[in-house]
């Protein structure tokens, strides 16, 4: 009797130790995390996301893609387009940064400023009605600073189910602007905003800012020398006109929506000044020829250089009709004196009016920048304005009012439209660096700590290829 007692004593421990090894090793089995299913699977599994194609790129993914767009989200039944953009993948773990140029979409790879900061993802979106990202029919209607940010907003809602982390958005030029209207109507997207020289036209027909911001800009050697060059690009309308209109031959030119090569010579002409401070430096005036003496060919072609004249043929403004819009609708442009042009110039400084079709309608809703700026003064929170000194968009600036909570306006001495952190001076280069970092939920690596204890660069290797600036001269060039 023990003996058959203890011979089922020591199967049911046999049988509860195989039983406890098995569960054990379910349990393992069990605890084990599933592999991850591929990046490109994950976003091509968010609905109306589809794939363009897929470029290597050492170290990260590069998508170019298509994500299905309510024309007006405000009657999203009234259809439907579709809105291009651009992934480049790090890694799920780090944060991203949301790009957004306020034109088309570069679609090679590409990191902002704030993405190498941080060393990031980065989403950079096409701006609706910048082909191909156009719906059709066109009702430019739908064109608004509030539906762009409702397409920001649709998509990060979509992409934070992968992106988990902390985002920020940023831009420049334009996309400045872009990016701070975004912040403005969903402020609970983003954790923080980096904008590049956002201009802040908040009254459209009030632009003496600009008029003293040319006053002083640079040195009087230089002013007076692009004024000089200015003037008799206008004293020699005849002969340069002529040239133009063999340019115009040759090329295919043709000058339907601004009305003639005469209005639209004069507009590039008129151009000159703004476009030389916004592009180039104080130093590029040794490049600038001596009006009195310079050739008609060397008069052209430094007005070539820097306006371009094919800028308002029918050609030149095809490609931005969506930023004259908004400008003639809801941003506002500059219109200047330029008192040293009395009497030379026939139709003064174009309004956006004359750079779209006519058969598109517009018409200025100047309610619009009032309330962002006002937003901006008492809400700002967790936002960074970068302004370069000479650059004429700096002269109507974002302020910052009693509201703002650790928001702040930084200028980069010297610089232009291409103002950057990295230009900024020391203390607030690392204050910025800080900020950007912080807001971004990483830590500075070690070997860029000052002995403040800030962080003094970025986290991200230099890479010459994806931290090229962008080539494009945006339209803001023209206004």
């Amino acid at each position: 009797m023990r003996k058959t007692l203890g011979w089922l004593l020591s199967l049911v421990v046999l049988i509860g130790t195989m039983g406890a090894a098995g569960f054990t090793a379910q349990a393992a089995t069990a605890a084990e995390p599933a592999a991850a299913a591929d990046i490109k699977d994950q976003v091509l599994g968010i609905p109306g996301m589809t794939l363009i194609e897929e470029k290597p790129y050492p170290g990260y993914r590069f998508f170019v893609l298509n994500y299905e767009q309510p024309v007006d989200h405000r009657q999203p039944w009234k259809g439907t387009f579709k809105q291009r953009l651009t992934l480049l993948h790090k890694d799920v773990s780090r944060p991203t940064v949301f790009f957004t140029s306020g034109y088309n979409v570069n679609t090679n790879p590409r990191r902002s400023e704030p993405t190498t900061i941080v060393d990031g993802n980065q989403v950079s979106l096409e701006y609706r009605f910048f082909t191909p990202s156009r719906p059709d029919p066109a009702n430019w209607g739908d064109l608004t600073i509030w539906q762009a940010a409702s397409d920001q907003h649709r998509l990060f809602t979509a992409l934070k189910k992968i992106y988990k982390k902390n985002w920020l958005a940023t831009g420049g030029s334009k996309g400045g602007m872009t990016a701070t209207y975004y912040e403005r109507f969903y402020p609970r997207d983003m954790d923080g905003v980096v904008a590049y020289v956002a201009p802040n036209d908040v009254v459209n027909k009030e632009d003496s800012a600009y008029d003293r911001f040319f006053a002083g800009v640079g040195t009087k050697e230089c002013r007076d020398k692009l004024n000089a060059v200015q003037r008799e690009a206008l004293v020699r309308r005849e002969p340069l006109e002529a040239k133009y209109a063999a340019a115009a031959a040759e090329n295919g030119w043709t000058f339907n929506t601004v009305g003639s090569l005469d209005k639209a010579y004069e507009a590039v002409v008129l151009d000159y000044v703004w476009a030389f401070w916004q592009y180039s430096l104080l130093a590029d005036c040794a490049t600038i020829p001596a009006a009195a003496t310079a050739g008609d060919q060397e008069i052209w072609d430094t007005v070539d250089a820097i306006s371009g004249f094919s800028a308002y043929a029918d050609q030149g403004l095809e490609t931005y009709t969506p930023y004259y819009y908004q400008a003639g609708t809801q941003l506002g442009s500059p219109d200047i004196k330029q008192s040293h042009l009395a009497g030379l110039s026939r139709y003064g400084y174009q309004p956006p009016r004359n750079f779209v079709p006519r058969d598109i309608p517009m018409s200025f809703e100047p309610a619009a920048m009032r309330d962002v700026d006002n937003w901006v003064r008492k809400n700002a929170h967790q936002m960074l304005f970068v302004y370069g000194q000479n650059d004429p968009w700096g002269a109507e600036p974002f302020h910052l009012g009693y509201g703002a909570r650790d928001s702040y306006v930084m200028t980069a001495p010297g610089a232009n439209h291409g103002a950057k952190v990295a230009g900024l001076l020391d203390g607030e280069r690392t204050l910025a660096t800080q900020k950007i970092l912080q807001w971004a939920g990483v830590a500075p690596a070690a070997a860029t700590l000052t002995a403040e204890g800030r962080s003094a660069g970025s986290l991200a290797a230099p890479d010459a290829v994806l931290d090229q600036p962008e080539t494009r001269r945006d339209a803001q060039l023209r206004r």
